[in-house]
């Protein structure tokens, strides 16, 4: 076959990349062409994304890879999940998209008193996370806003950045599951729960599946870009979706997609709905296959990245990572444990200040140097791990056997051998680019060069090369696990 360049764009919470995908039929080579950062403003109470400035960044990124001779055959976008924006009747952006990070417990506990938490459950099988869309609209509810009384669509990250180069309204399954508004029984949206919080039903755009094509460059961006009309494909436009599509992973495993957030679970042709899922506060999440993702959101390097940023704002100096990294591996050893997902980790700021007032909490060393922080934060979320492999496995029925990483994370060696002994199984990093890869593959399989999962995973064994890192299991890992789980409990309603 013809070699196909498939643009990937992969957009986080802090940057955006675009990687080209060269794919001649049995391995895909990622080139990075493009990247730019990201980070969303607040003014206020309110925090938003800058949309004009994002989609100038993708026309960007389209030229740098015709200026390397890699023009694309095809295109998809990946972001984080939850966020959107909303047109009016003129097909015009209203405001810019806002920032899941300005959510609040108010608004989801007050839509429970229309809809019981239980009761949200069991129709999205969602986790109560007050960020979801689902809140962020009823905030606007309660705040009578008028942007949402002007709407005409609502389009999530992915297919709102999609729409600015096409002019294609579509949702899309993997990035409407994190909705918290999508019914996992009719993969479709919930009824339900539109008309008990009052939402208008209108706005919410016909679903699409990942490996579909679902449109092209509008005749004026592509001549803006001086390209033809590229096709554009769905793909798993919940980056998480993505990066999972591209773990070579088989049988009993878990997954995590490290990063700004671990996004930690396994996959299902079913939803689980169980009380123990619940409990546990998993999400069942979409598949690019149509199945589901049982999973946790779990506060990733979120931590350490904002420690930086302290640390840069306290000496006017921006720490290298590895020097981070290099002062965490000569600190002591499980010295201080942490819930990652404490409350008070959520929101910016003062992110070592935080960490030590926890630590006085729960009757711990307080750390103090930037490798005892830091040292506490890896190890606190490689503990982390091995409570969802746990709840995994119970879910499951069985244990999980091993537990397979992707994503800028697995740049961080010494945070993956802690997770291989904190979980006692053995930790399969990689690939890096997981979304991106992820993401090329759907644009093949819209393009009708993959069939199927099992042979986009095999193309991910041909092109990868992976590491494997065994456990060193210890009882200082055991008794570090037993504090995290008691500081849990006893201080799961602060």
């Amino acid at each position: 076959m013809k070699q196909l360049n498939l643009l990937a764009f992969d957009i986080g919470a802090s940057n955006g990349r675009g990687i080209i995908g060269s794919f001649d039929g049995k391995k895909m080579t990622l080139r990075p062409v493009g990247g730019f950062d990201n980070h969303f403003t607040q003014r206020g109470e309110v925090a938003s994304w800058d949309y004009k400035g994002i989609l100038s960044n993708l026309k960007t990124v389209f030229a740098q890879a015709r200026a390397q001779g890699l023009a694309p055959d095809c295109f998809g976008i990946d972001t984080w999940g939850v966020d959107y924006g909303l047109l009016d009747n003129q097909g015009q952006l209203l405001e810019n998209p806002r920032a899941y990070r300005m959510s609040s417990d108010r608004e989801m506990h007050a839509a429970w008193a229309l809809l019981p938490r239980r009761a949200f459950f069991d129709i999205t099988g969602t986790a109560a996370l007050n960020f979801n869309t689902v809140y962020q609209l009823y905030r606007r509810m309660l705040e009578n806003d008028p942007a949402l009384k002007q709407a005409a669509a609502l389009l999530f990250m992915p297919d709102l950045l999609g729409w600015g180069l096409t002019g294609v309204k579509m949702s899309e399954y993997t990035i409407a599951t994190t909705s918290g508004m999508l019914d996992v029984h009719t993969r479709d949206w919930s009824r339900d729960i539109i008309e008990k919080l009052g939402l208008p039903r209108h706005i919410f755009q016909r679903l699409d599946m990942p490996g579909t094509l679902r449109g092209q460059l509008s005749p004026a961006v592509a001549a803006e870009l001086g390209t033809g009309p590229v096709p554009y494909a769905a793909v798993g436009g919940h980056d998480t979706a993505s990066a999972v599509a591209a773990i070579p992973g088989s049988g009993d495993f878990a997954f995590c997609s490290s990063g700004t957030w671990s996004l930690f679970g396994m996959e299902s042709d079913t939803p689980l709905l169980s009380d123990q899922v619940f409990d546990s506060n998993f999400s069942n999440e979409g598949t690019v296959q149509g199945g589901f993702r049982p999973l946790r959101n779990i506060m990733g390097l979120w931590l350490v990245q904002e420690c930086r940023r302290e640390w840069a704002r306290q000496s006017g100096e921006v720490l290298d990572w590895e020097y981070i990294k290099a002062e965490a591996a000569k600190a002591a050893p499980l010295r201080s444990v942490l819930d990652p997902d404490y409350p008070a980790f959520y929101a910016a700021g003062d992110m070592p200040g935080k960490i030590r007032a926890y630590c006085e909490l729960t009757g711990q060393p307080l750390p103090e140097t930037i490798g005892e922080i830091a040292r506490a934060c890896y190890e606190s979320l490689a503990l982390k791990y091995r409570w969802a492999v746990e709840r995994l496995g119970l879910m499951k029925g069985r244990p999980i056997k091993s537990l397979n990483i992707t994503g800028g994370g697995i740049q961080n060696l010494l945070l993956n051998q802690m997770a291989a002994d904190s979980t006692g199984l053995p930790v399969t990093v990689g690939p890096v680019e997981g979304a991106a890869l992820g993401n090329a593959l759907m644009q093949a399989m819209a393009l009708g060069e993959i069939k199927d999962i099992a042979q986009a995973r095999q193309v991910v064994k041909n092109s990868v090369d992976t590491r494997v890192y065994e456990p060193r299991r210890s009882a200082a890992w055991d008794g570090a696990y037993a504090r995290m789980l008691r500081n849990m409990e006893e201080h799961a309603n602060d």
